[in-house]
C-alpha cells in the first residue's frame, strides 16, 4: 500500500449514482456527467473533461450520422466491435481501413476532432453487442480542423503498467497548419488531442499496484491543482475493485469512478487492484 497523498481529495462517483438510459432496447448508457435527457448541475464537466459515457449498443444496431462541433471525442473498446464511417465515405465504398473508415475492436481507440464541423456515425455491425466508453474534452481553441485518429494499444502493455493513450499536441494551441498536419504528440505511439489533457489505461491484476504520474511530469502546460478522473468500467460482472492512494475510503468498484483534485504534476496515485479479477482501469488528467 502506497502512502496517502496528504494534499489531494478524493470524491467518489458511484456507478448506481450516474445517469442512466435505455433507448428502443438498442442502447444502454450511463452518463458520468450531465448529457442529452440527463442533467446535473453538480456534474457539468471537470476541467476540460466534459462527457464520460458507458455504452452498450445491442448487434447490428448503433449512432446513425450525426453532427458535431468542437469538442474532442474519442471511444475506447472494451468489448466487441463497433465501426465508424464518415460524412465523405459511403457504406460499400470504404476500402483498406484509414483514416475516414475504421471497424474498432477491444483495444481501439478512435478519435474524432469535431472542430468546425463534421458527421459521422458509431455502428455495431457484429453479431454480438458492444461495450466502450465514450469521452469528450473542450479543445484549447475553436474552429479547428476536423481530423480522425486510431491506434491499437497493447493488452500486454496495459498489464504491466498504465500506458499513456492521449497526449497533448506537441505544438500546442499556436499550431500552424503544417503541424496539425504532422499532428505529433507530446508523448510518442499516443494520440494527439487540443488540450492540456492526458489519457491513460491499464489491466492491473489481484494484488497489484499501478502508478499514474500526473501531467507525466513536465508534458502538460498546468502543473498546478491538476483534475485527475479514474474510472473502473464494467467488465467483470462485479468481481475487480480498486483503491486509490492506499486510502480505504477510496475503494472503487465497477463502475464507480473517482474525481481527484489538488494533486500537482509529478505526484504519483497508486491505483491497487483489490477484487477477484484483474481491474481495467481508466485514467483521465485534465487542467
Amino acid at each position: 500500500m502506497s502512502k496517502p497523498l496528504s494534499h489531494v481529495k478524493i470524491a467518489l462517483r458511484r456507478s448506481g449514482e450516474r445517469g442512466y438510459a435505455e433507448h428502443g432496447g438498442w442502447l444502454k448508457t450511463y452518463h458520468t456527467f450531465s448529457f442529452a435527457d440527463y442533467y446535473d448541475h453538480r456534474f457539468l464537466n471537470f476541467g476540460c473533461l466534459r462527457v464520460l459515457n458507458e455504452d452498450r449498443v445491442a448487434a447490428r444496431n448503433g449512432f446513425p450520422l450525426h453532427p458535431h462541433r468542437d469538442a474532442e471525442i474519442f471511444s475506447y473498446i472494451l468489448n466487441g466491435e463497433l465501426t465508424h464511417r464518415d460524412s465523405m465515405i459511403k457504406k460499400g465504398a470504404e476500402g483498406a481501413q484509414g483514416k475516414q473508415f475504421y471497424r474498432m475492436r477491444r483495444g481501439d481507440v478512435q478519435f474524432t476532432t469535431g472542430g468546425t464541423g463534421i458527421a459521422h456515425s458509431e455502428q455495431n455491425e457484429s453479431s454480438k453487442p458492444v461495450h466502450f466508453l465514450q469521452i469528450w474534452v473542450l479543445p484549447w481553441k475553436y474552429g479547428l480542423k476536423p481530423q480522425y485518429h486510431t491506434m491499437t494499444f497493447s493488452e500486454e502493455a496495459k498489464r504491466k503498467a498504465f500506458v499513456p493513450i492521449l497526449s497533448p499536441l506537441a505544438a500546442g494551441p499556436d499550431a500552424t497548419p503544417a503541424e496539425e498536419e504532422a499532428a505529433r504528440p507530446k508523448i510518442p505511439d499516443t494520440i494527439p488531442i487540443h488540450a492540456d489533457f492526458l489519457m491513460g489505461a491499464g489491466i492491473i491484476g489481484p494484488n497489484m499496484m499501478f502508478k499514474w504520474s500526473v501531467g507525466a511530469g513536465d508534458v502538460v502546460s498546468s502543473k498546478k491543482k491538476r483534475n485527475v478522473y479514474i474510472h473502473l468500467p464494467m467488465t467483470k460482472q462485479g468481481k475487480a475493485k480498486i483503491r486509490l492512494d492506499g486510502r480505504e475510503d477510496a475503494v472503487l468498484e465497477e463502475g464507480d469512478g473517482a474525481f481527484v483534485t489538488g494533486v500537482n504534476a509529478g505526484d504519483m496515485i497508486g491505483v491497487e487492484s483489490i477484487g477477484d479479477a484483474e481491474a481495467e482501469v481508466v485514467v483521465l488528467d485534465s487542467n
